[in-house]
């Protein structure tokens, strides 16, 4: 039965970070000024009262590794640490003067690229710089990103000493030939000490991030891998579906989709992943996600206040999230805009005192109800609807074939989704996206991942 629901609904679809979803945003931007006018606008309707959330890529990597879809700069010249900060303190007083001085902070995560190619120093240099001036939340939640490669104990130490309690170990895979498919060398050993050391600072939230579907993995090393990962007891573990999308990342093209396991074969990595994750302890938070019972992920879940932004779930459910760097996004409740993609780009407009965006999209009032309508399914596992409101027979035909399949129950004005359909998770989340079932992409080139 599983293996014809795979068949049926193993189609691109996006992973709902946003909606509208990024390919439907506008590029270029004809009026930039009117970025400015949409956070004064979240700010006077009280979108930002109960604090903000503070993205920044740090983009730069050692090394290339083949599997990333993330934006990055491939460079081992340290010295564009400095000057990469400069950057995003200009870009930052930027948004301060449209945001005023009452700023409250609610959430920052350091995202990449490696965040931890920038010293511990520079680090500290640019989080004490970021926060000048700004009010921090009693209940804020600092996060970052950091390879177990090069994440050493003074990294640890000097970003706990901020305010970090929460970080994320890139693990992807513990087999070395996976390992060497997507270059990405990482000895078991370095994540243990990283974890152990981790724990011994004090921070209170630890996650791993895992990939299915990546190039040699079968259920044998997938297996093996999930093992030493529950053997060391990250608090949650991210276990994503490798997206192979060749046409944008050219670098996923530097091993053979031969050698990608797909359709029944990764469902059947992502299966036994969840089948060793809850024997162990963890509960499915919803898309991608694990964590343990006491995690304030399923706790913010139980008690319908998990978010979901471009930084995955969250407990913080701020609506209003600045992003700073290079492609870094933003959302201000009513509008999305993304950052310029180059590493150069993005100094000449700094340099030129302009926010250095270059697309993005303002809601309807229609966008902002269906993206409530996929909140919900991603967060809560369910969501209703006002008889006679924007829902269509179309939506609601798919809704019917979906319970059908055991993926949902469908009442009058309202859908709850199943254990089954926790796994189409996305799927669902599909149906209430108009824009996408409205508008074609017209180079007929593919644009979203596969859902499995």
């Amino acid at each position: 039965m599983e293996n014809l629901l795979v068949d049926k609904y193993n189609v691109p679809v996006p992973r709902y970070t946003s909606y509208p979803t990024v390919p439907f945003w506008v590029e270029p931007l004809e009026d930039k000024n009117l970025w400015s006018q949409q956070i004064i606008r979240a700010k006077t309707s009280g979108k930002i009262k109960a604090g903000i959330s503070l993205y920044i890529h740090l983009p730069f990597c050692e090394q290339l590794c083949t599997y990333c879809g993330c934006n990055k700069r491939i460079t081992k010249n340290h010295q564009v640490e400095r000057i990469y900060i400069d950057a995003l303190l200009k870009e930052w007083a930027m948004y301060k003067q449209v945001l005023g001085e009452d700023i409250v902070l609610k959430e920052i995560h350091l995202g990449g690229g490696t965040p931890t190619f920038f010293s511990p120093e520079n680090l500290t240099f640019l989080l004490n710089a970021l926060l000048l001036g700004v009010n921090i939340h009693p209940e804020h939640e600092f996060s970052f990103e950091g390879h177990p490669n090069n994440t050493t104990k003074e990294h640890l130490q000097a970003l706990y000493d901020m305010g970090f309690r929460r970080v994320s170990f890139g693990v992807q895979d513990m087999d070395i030939t996976v390992q060497t498919a997507i270059n990405r060398i990482q000895p078991f050993e370095h994540t243990k000490n990283v974890t152990d050391w981790a724990r011994q600072i004090g921070y209170t939230s630890i996650n791993f991030d895992l990939i299915y579907g990546l190039p040699f993995q079968n259920l044998d090393t997938i297996s093996k891998t999930i093992q030493q990962v529950i053997d060391l007891q990250p608090d949650r573990i991210a276990f994503y579906s490798y997206a192979h999308v060749p046409w944008t990342k050219k670098s996923q093209r530097a091993y053979d989709e031969a050698d990608l396991p797909k359709g029944d074969q990764k469902y059947a990595l992502y299966q036994l992943g969840k089948q060793y994750f809850k024997e162990a302890g963890y509960e499915d938070v919803g898309m991608d996600h694990f964590a343990l019972k006491d995690d304030s992920l399923l706790i913010s879940k139980s008690n319908d206040r998990l978010h979901r932004n471009f930084m995955g779930y969250t407990t913080t459910n701020s609506e209003v999230l600045i992003g700073l760097g290079v492609s870094a996004i933003s959302d201000v409740f009513y509008g999305y805009r993304q950052n310029v993609k180059t590493v150069e780009a993005y100094y000449s407009l700094i340099e030129q005192e302009k926010m250095p965006i270059f697309r993005g999209i303002d809601l309807t009032e229609e966008d902002i109800q269906l993206r409530q309508h996929i909140l919900d399914v991603a967060c809560k596992g369910k969501t209703h609807w006002k008889i006679g409101t924007l829902i269509t027979d179309d939506m609601k035909e798919a809704l019917v074939d979906m319970e059908n399949d055991g993926l949902l129950i469908m009442g009058t004005a309202d859908i709850a989704v199943t254990e089954l359909g926790w796994n189409f998770i996305r799927n669902i989340c599909a149906v209430f996206d108009k824009r996408m079932h409205l508008q074609k992409n017209a180079n007929g080139k593919p644009t979203f991942s596969q859902a499995v």
